[in-house]
């Protein structure tokens, strides 16, 4: 068993939990493949799984053993992982899968691409329930479905992550673009965070203490040893929304999820009042057909296991571009879907610019925001006041400049949309973190009626 307990699959997990917390479970198994004569089984069949701690909370990890068969997936391999995750939704914990894999067991054949389709059949059934993390340093193939399903990815930076190798595809190669690379994959939206892997432990370990366990316990929620009341320092800061969002949050923790993929939108997750929120941000006034699909799928893992979303809106306009005609209608719709369906509670932050239908579609009072601020300096209305007057200019007699001074003065600005109910309440910079406390606060047991359907269109 001396291998075993050497093997570079065991050590990253001690390394992850919490000290001598680890409890190996199935130590024992072994391939039942005797095809080709191998004479490589040994006791773990490739894969470490078991159970510890991460901070004192209960969590349920496997990890992949290179050492043994290259970590290659088998019947009994599967069986192992599938084990975790059946003991992980018992349990309500969350799953680690630690992946360093050269793919299924050529040994096994079919047996071993079935068992494959098993591990990601039960990662999907566990999607929504249990919180799913994957840390990958090399996977390619179909199996690259399993970590994909994982609500949060860590590539180690010398790590492969692949469906087809680079080689292999057709007018590249590795020296070309190394697509395989962990930077690729970060910056193609696939990977969450990418480092070494003292870094990615790191930041495992710092962004399951912000997880909920499962869908049953109603979000996040530990003690808050923050001032309620602190001053926000967010001033200056619109341009630079992770280090906004780390200002409201209690003593500045923050987690950037997909943070190399559509920078014009930043999401992650803060604390407020020791609650965990997920925080969707223009981090300028143009909205792509990126951006909109990153903020779906942040939302929709927020909506699963009750974590309440804020939105920090600076819009005036879409992405003007034949690409983003041909897919930017479809993921505004998606992303429409994703703050109109979600139950949770929901407030909206204008800090810059609401201007024209774009701003409509980031969670807007019409879109089902509970609550909607907006800063005193905002830019809010259905387009820009100049370019207003001139096309009613057409119509109405006047100088432009007078027509323009009267459109600004009675249809644009938070105040004329705070008259008719879209703005809740100006706040001043300063202020937005008590504020968006105090609301989440009062939001705290919400409960949206719903109609039944199996799922939406869309």
């Amino acid at each position: 068993m001396s291998d075993v307990m050497n093997s570079p699959a065991r050590s990253r997990i001690e390394s992850l939990l919490d000290e001598n917390s680890f409890v190996e479970l199935g130590a024992m198994v072994t391939s039942r493949s005797t095809d080709f004569s191998s004479n490589e089984k040994k006791a773990s069949d490739g894969v470490i799984t078991g159970h510890g701690l991460i901070d004192g909370k209960l969590v349920f990890v496997y990890s992949q053993d290179p050492s043994v068969l290259n970590g290659t997936i088998g019947e009994m391999h599967a069986k192992k992982i599938l084990s975790v995750y059946d003991m992980a939704l018992k349990m309500g914990a969350p799953v680690i899968g630690i992946i360093d894999s050269k793919g299924v067991r050529l040994q096994e054949s079919v047996d071993a691409l079935e068992s494959m389709g098993a591990m990601i059949a039960k990662a999907v059934k566990a999607s929504g329930v249990v919180s799913q993390i994957a840390v990958v340093y090399n996977c390619g193939g179909g199996l690259s479905a399993l970590p994909s399903m994982a609500d949060f990815v860590f590539v180690e930076k010398n790590g492969s992550f692949f469906v087809n190798s680079p080689d292999t595809i057709e007018g590249n190669s590795k020296d070309k673009l190394n697509t395989a690379s962990a930077e690729f994959q970060f910056k193609a939206g696939n990977a969450d965070f990418i480092g070494d892997e003292a870094s990615i432990f790191e930041a495992v370990r710092s962004l399951f203490m912000l997880l909920p366990g499962s869908n049953m316990e109603n979000g996040n929620v530990e003690e808050c040893l923050d001032d309620l009341n602190r001053a926000s320092d967010v001033a200056g800061k619109t341009d630079n929304l992770a280090e906004f969002m780390k200002e409201l949050s209690d003593n500045h923790v923050f987690f950037e999820a997909i943070a190399g993929y559509a920078k014009s939108l930043v999401t992650g997750l803060i604390k407020l009042n020791g609650m965990t929120v997920g925080a969707v941000g223009n981090q300028d006034e143009i909205l792509t057909s990126e951006a909109c699909e990153k903020a779906t799928a942040f939302v929709k893992y927020c909506d699963a296991f009750d974590i309440p979303v804020l939105t920090l809106t600076n819009l005036s306009g879409y992405e003007s571009s034949v690409d983003g005609e041909m897919d930017l209608m479809h993921q505004m719709s998606l992303m429409a879907a994703a703050f109109a369906g979600a139950t949770v509670p929901k407030i909206n932050l204008i800090i810059k610019k609401a201007v024209g239908s774009a701003y409509v579609l980031m969670n807007s009072k019409s879109l089902g925001a509970d609550l909607t601020y907006a800063f005193p300096d905002a830019e809010m209305g259905i387009m820009d006041a100049g370019k207003a007057a001139k096309i009613l200019s057409e119509s109405l007699s006047g100088e432009i400049g007078d027509i323009e001074a009267d459109f600004e003065k009675n249809c644009s600005g938070v105040e004329n949309a705070g008259r008719r109910g879209y703005i809740d309440r100006i706040i001043n910079p300063e202020d937005a973190r008590k504020y968006l406390i105090a609301g989440f606060e009062m939001l705290f047991n919400k409960s949206d009626e719903t109609y039944y359907k199996k799922h939406s269109a869309k």
